[in-house]
């Protein structure tokens, strides 16, 4: 392996590689790989996020880091069906992402959870054949960051053409990484395959309707930041091959949620004003050092609450934090025990004679 195709690997991959290694010099190579990829990554996403924002406006920003995040996941991992269809319904994707966050503040809860589960739905069956690969992840952060963040009238028509500019990034990188495969595989196809007897559409069909439900309840609830809710219940929700079993993931999230709240409080408070807006950063270089689900949780508080603490001060972002979190979790955990109650038996085929006694 080569130093190229080890910057390409996931720190869950380059981890245990290091702790394989034979040699200290095999051992250095891969370190050396997961460092330099976490800071080319924070570099990248430092001019790619603040150019994006500087010419289409700050407000804006969710969006370029949406749009970051999809970059970098459609890379590796394609849709499952020929290019054609992809480019088509990658345009269809982003557009849901353009327009059902600010229509759904405009209707009724009702039809807005009805908004919610149709986009959010439509943008998982088509980008998400795979959800082990988890590019379902992204686009989930995509849907609820950008929920939580709408914009109206000017602000709007930039984030339209961000969107534009971003299709045509986004686009051209399907289709030189992934142009020749699966050529004979049109979307309709995976259309007429749609079975929910299929556990990967039952995996959609789950998210979908606790996404819609937590981002309906926060925002009609006038919760601040409800999106850290959405992001706390659908953390619970986008286990896959997923089980009714969701306690270990609630607690590790709780866990990381409360730690990575208080390393950033003491670090903001000892830290000299003009240096906390290095903090997000710091926050992503650690990100990129970490394999384990609680770690991560760890680091996303880091920049989550950088911006926040500007709007609601260091101690109120620490307090939204943790409590809207807790509250996306309970909402998740109850969700996953009510669905998996009622709504999956219905849904699971039966398991034949022969499967049952063996």
């Amino acid at each position: 392996m080569n130093f190229y195709d080890a910057l390409q690997l996931d720190p869950s991959v380059l981890k245990p590689k290091i702790r394989n290694s034979q040699t200290r010099k095999e051992r250095w190579f891969f370190f050396s790989a997961m460092a330099l990829r976490s800071i080319l990554i924070v570099i990248f996403a430092i001019i790619f996020i603040g150019s994006l924002a500087n010419i289409f406006g700050t407000e804006n920003t969710p969006m370029a880091v949406a749009l970051f995040c999809i970059m970098l996941g459609i890379r590796f991992v394609n849709f499952e069906y020929c290019i054609q269809d992809s480019l088509i319904t990658l345009a269809i994707s982003l557009g849901l992402l353009l327009v059902s966050p600010v229509l759904v503040t405009v209707v009724p809860p009702i039809l807005a959870i009805i908004i919610h589960f149709i986009s959010f739905f439509a943008i998982l069956y088509m980008t998400c054949q795979r959800p082990e690969f988890g590019n379902g992840g992204l686009y989930s952060f995509a849907y609820v960051y950008l929920t939580g963040n709408p914009v109206t009238g000017n602000a709007f028509i930039h984030r339209a053409l961000l969107t534009l500019t971003g299709y045509i990034i986004c686009a051209a990188i399907l289709f030189f990484k992934h142009r020749h495969a699966h050529k004979k595989v049109r979307f309709h196809h995976i259309v007429c395959k749609f079975d929910l007897s299929n556990v990967v559409y039952r995996w959609h069909l789950r998210m979908a309707i606790g996404v819609s439900l937590v981002l309906t309840a926060g925002s009609f609830l006038h919760v601040e930041r409800f999106m850290w809710m959405g992001f706390a219940c659908a953390s619970l929700l986008s286990n896959y091959p997923y089980t009714s079993n969701a306690t270990e993931r609630f607690w590790q999230r709780i866990i990381g949620i409360i730690i990575g709240s208080g390393m950033f409080f003491i670090i903001y408070q000892i830290m000299p004003a003009s240096l906390h807006s290095l903090m997000g950063p710091l926050g992503g270089l650690c990100l990129g050092f970490c394999a384990n689900y609680r770690y991560k949780t760890i680091m996303n508080c880091f920049g989550a609450l950088m911006i926040s603490a500007e709007l609601y001060g260091v101690h109120g972002a620490v307090l939204l934090r943790i409590c809207n979190n807790i509250l996306g979790l309970i909402f998740g955990l109850c969700f996953i025990f009510l669905y998996d109650k009622f709504v999956e038996p219905k849904l699971k085929p039966a398991e034949s004679p022969s499967t049952s006694l063996s």
